[in-house]
């Protein structure tokens, strides 16, 4: 580093490491800023940015003006138009420090070049095929201009953006449009205001050739919205489902949450390189691609449904998140956990609420448990980071979608909305803490939300036990309920959180009971437990209720409930309780597979049980596809090694789950069959749920079937594979030839890259699937796919894609015996992390449960994780996650 005057450049690299910042510590900005003016030349490797903000000091702590920054070339730097001398101002490599501001209001000027084809790291201002975009959460922004970075610091914001009209003939902003027009030697420009206060982090451009599918929506009070899908020139034919999911959103926000929109435009712009999965800045949302782009011929059901969610959720942003921000990132669950729990019922409302929260219930304990019982776990607001991207975590945003729900249980439907209302009006306009969100809910319901907010303090995933004790003779049920949270980093000790627990009764022939407890208290249908202990007590029974309990997942909780198995099967086939029939399903399923593990361990053989199979023959009989097709799932790799707990075996449970899966496909071969027939009548492709849940139900049927009649089911795979119009079948029928070895798979796979070579989107799920075949040779096989000529490490899709792949959907190979899987990923994050420390950061969190293998595998994961920790110069993102995960246990 070297200090210079004001006239020669400054390049300051950013520091590896960064110090602790605690909620503890939180000061409210002293500066105001007013309003906020750039002026964007810009240019492939010489971009200028004139940055012209009004500053108002706050009290006397104004006495230094500290602003953001990072790797910035700044050319110059004034107070009301006059140049300052170097004596005036301080840089590191992290900030800028006006020594002596003035003590009033006053204009700050400052002028920075930046290299956006350079932005390997795809934060501030950068070139994505050709086009220019940013990216500003959490702290990109400063990477644009010199600012204070803080999401406190909320400004109205004008952006000129001026382009050679042939390398940028489309230029866009937040806001709404003002001007625009042409400039000399083929230049031009457009000005964009956007007249509703924002923090810095929600600031976005584009600039670039692209392709428009435009739209208009009319407000309930009548205000003409023009909407437009900006795509890559050439694929405005797969916008038109994006288009469509972004109207419903918006019309559903008015009519539930009572949300209008309040710009005259609303744009969306797909970019093909991107860290996320999309960005609300106000009136210009970016989106990764692969969230907007979608055709019967490339995308299957699963993409259709998640760009409708994700295009709800970055809508839904416009009022938790933009209208109302957080005031600083401790409180990132308000806008992220608050929009998460919107969008999910958005899509409840859209498709099937019983198959949705299936869904959501399965990825929050596929991801959200393992984190919270890994070295990982933190508050859902945390009390320090180091790095703030590191994050946007499943805690943060499913477990914070989850404290949502469960508020809206205690304090009942009708107050929930009334607290929605409350806070919307109240904090319209400001950055607001979880306090200032719970004040509102405790107003509107008239009860203490103290020891619920215990939810956002407290790390780690709470273990409820239940006990029954039934007096056959005196014909008295007392049901026994505690919890326990085991220790998490930095908290050794837990307290008891409020649990409500949804309950339910049936008896043996599958009839609904009404119950009243004589002892205990249940509110409606629902028991809280709020200490460690609680208990129901009911009388004059002459034979014990079964229990259905936590009906629809009411709280984000472990659940040992001591049952048996002619109980799971009665609950299975006949409990009222959509999610508790699936979930009978998986504990009837968890118990087989645990069992075999343990016999392969030992050298003995799997064992199935004819009532399991039996109980899914009669499932096979209904007429709610999507859901039928939810039951006949198995439990997941991962499901079972969480169950499992501790000294893992990955090679076990592989085995072990496709044995349950081959005894299922031989015992039910011929309601298979038939299912199959019955579902394979041709029709025209629709992605609306009906249609892809007959299309779910039949490739689970066809993939248990191959399993177990291969002889039978592979040939029927192969046709449908070559037969398909659409990307779901053709897709779903590869996948299935994927898992069994063979000239079809082989022919298959070469097939599918033969005719999808110039897509890359369409590549992605052909890296993927190969990459998650759970054998021997799959790690020579991503190796070899990475010399492919349509995968790039620098797109982060690609990578995400075949290694991202590799280290979080193939466990047996991931965690190898030999831990060349390990070793392999590794390399990967370290190379990465010279490029994109976000990215790397992410693929590394893939080792999070690693202290859960047996101990071969563990020592190999250990020695993975400090190969990582030895490098030199790693990034405050890596070096953040690899030194947590090291940390000594609790």
């Amino acid at each position: 580093m070297r200090l210079v005057q004001p006239s020669v450049e400054w390049f300051l690299m950013r520091p590896d490491q960064s110090p602790a910042i605690r909620l503890k510590d939180y000061i409210a900005p002293a500066w105001r800023i007013e309003s906020v003016h750039l002026d964007v030349t810009l240019d492939d490797s010489r971009t200028r940015v004139v940055t012209r903000s009004v500053f108002t000091p706050l009290g006397s702590g104004a006495t230094q003006l500290i602003l953001d920054g990072d790797e910035l070339v700044l050319e110059s730097i004034a107070i009301d138009d006059v140049n300052l001398s170097q004596s005036d101002y301080l840089i590191t490599a992290q900030a800028l420090t006006l020594k002596s501001p003035p003590q009033r209001q006053f204009t700050l000027t400052i002028t920075t070049r930046l290299d956006p084809a350079a932005n390997t790291k795809l934060m501030g201002l950068y070139r994505s095929s050709g086009n220019y975009c940013t990216q500003c959460e959490a702290e990109g922004f400063r990477r644009i201009t010199y600012f204070l970075d803080r999401p406190d610091v909320m400004s109205i914001y004008t952006t000129r953006i001026v382009a050679k009209k042939d390398d940028a003939p489309i230029l866009l902003g937040n806001g709404n449009p003002v001007e625009q027009g042409d400039l000399d030697n083929g230049w031009h420009y457009a000005v964009w205001h956007d007249p509703h206060p924002k923090p810095s982090y929600l600031f976005a451009l584009v600039g670039g050739h692209l392709g428009k599918v435009g739209g208009q929506f009319i407000t309930r009070s009548g205000r003409k919205v023009e909407l437009g899908i900006y795509v890559e020139s050439g694929k405005e034919n797969r916008a038109a489902y994006a288009l469509d999911a972004l109207i419903r959103s918006m019309k559903w926000d008015e009519d539930v949450f009572g949300c209008e929109y309040d710009l005259d435009v609303f744009n969306i712009v797909a970019v093909s390189d991107f860290n996320m999965g999309a960005m609300e800045n106000k009136g210009l949302n970016i989106f990764n691609d692969k969230y907007v782009l979608a055709s019967p011929e490339s995308a299957t059901d699963t993409d259709y449904l998640h760009i409708e969610a994700i295009i709800a959720h970055e809508y839904f942003h416009n009022w938790t998140g933009n209208r109302i921000t957080c005031r600083d990132w401790f409180q990132l669950c308000l806008k992220e956990g608050l929009t998460v729990f919107r969008d999910q019922e958005f899509t409840s409302d859209q498709r099937s609420r019983a198959v949705k929260r299936i869904a959501d219930v399965r990825n929050l304990r596929a991801q959200q448990f393992v984190e919270d019982s890994g070295p990982l776990a933190h508050p859902v607001r945390p009390h320090e980071y180091r790095e703030i991207n590191n994050f946007y975590t499943p805690t943060v945003y499913e477990k914070g979608a989850e404290l949502i729900r469960m508020l809206k249980i205690l304090i009942g439907a009708d107050q929930f909305k009334k607290g929605m209302d409350l806070y919307l009006s109240r904090c319209d306009g400001t950055a607001a803490t979880i306090e200032d969100f719970l004040a509102c809910f405790e107003e509107a319901s008239g009860h203490s939300l103290s020891d619920f907010s215990k939810w956002y303090r407290q790390a780690g995933t709470p273990h409820v036990t239940i006990a029954e004790d039934f007096d056959t003779k005196n014909g008295t049920w007392t049901i026994h309920f505690s919890q326990n949270t085991a220790p998490t980093p930095g908290q050794p000790t837990k307290a008891p959180v409020v649990i409500p627990i949804a309950l339910g009764f049936i008896d043996e022939a599958g009839h609904t009971l009404t119950l009243s407890p004589k002892e205990g208290e249940m509110k409606g249908d629902v028991f809280i437990l709020s200490e460690g202990q609680g208990k129901l007590f009911f009388d004059g029974l002459e034979r014990k209720p079964i229990l259905s309990a936590l009906r629809e997942f009411s709280a984000p909780v472990v659940l040992h409930h001591q049952t048996n198995e002619p109980e799971n099967l009665i609950r299975l086939a006949h409990d009222s309780d959509s999610f508790n029939r699936w979930q009978a399903a998986q504990s009837l399923a968890t118990t087989l597979l645990k069992a075999g593990v343990s016999n392969l361990r030992a050298g003995k053989a799997f064992v199935t049980d004819t009532r399991y199979s039996e109980a899914l023959r009669a499932v096979l009989s209904g007429h709610d596809h999507a859901f039928m097709a939810q039951i006949l799932t198995m439990p997941s790799e991962s499901d079972i090694a969480r169950d499992i707990g501790s000294d893992v075996d990955p090679d076990a449970i592989r085995d072990a789950r496709l044995a349950l899966r081959k005894s299922i496909g031989e015992a039910l071969a011929d309601p298979l069959k038939a299912l199959i027939d019955t579902l394979s009548s041709r029709q025209s492709y629709s992605p609306d749920a009906k249609s892809a849940g007959r299309r779910a139900l039949r490739m689970i049927a066809l993939d248990l079937i191959s399993c177990g009649k291969p002889e039978f089911g592979l040939p029927i795979a192969e046709k449908l594979y070559h037969d398909a119009d659409n990307m779901t079948d053709r897709f779903g029928a590869l996948s299935i030839l994927a898992q069994h070895r063979g000239d079809a798979r082989e022919r298959a796979l070469q097939d599918f890259a033969n005719r999808f070579e110039s897509d890359p989107l369409i590549l992605d799920k052909w890296f993927s699937l190969q990459a998650s075949i759970p054998e021997t040779e799959t790690l020579d096989r991503v190796k070899n796919l990475m010399a492919h000529k349509g995968f790039s490490k620098s797109n982060p899709n690609r990578l995400r894609a075949l290694v991202g792949a590799f280290a979080m959907a193939n466990p047996s190979q991931f965690n190898r015996a030999d831990g060349a899987g390990h070793e392999f990923v590794a390399g990967i994050v370290i190379e990465t992390d010279r490029s994109n420390p976000q990215v790397a950061a992410r693929i590394l969190g893939a080792f999070k449960s690693w202290r859960a293998l047996e101990s071969k595998r563990r020592d190999f994961a250990k020695k993975a994780l400090e190969r990582i920790a030895a490098e030199e110069n790693l990034s405050t993102d890596v070096l953040d996650i690899v030194t947590r995960s090291l940390a000594a246990e609790s």
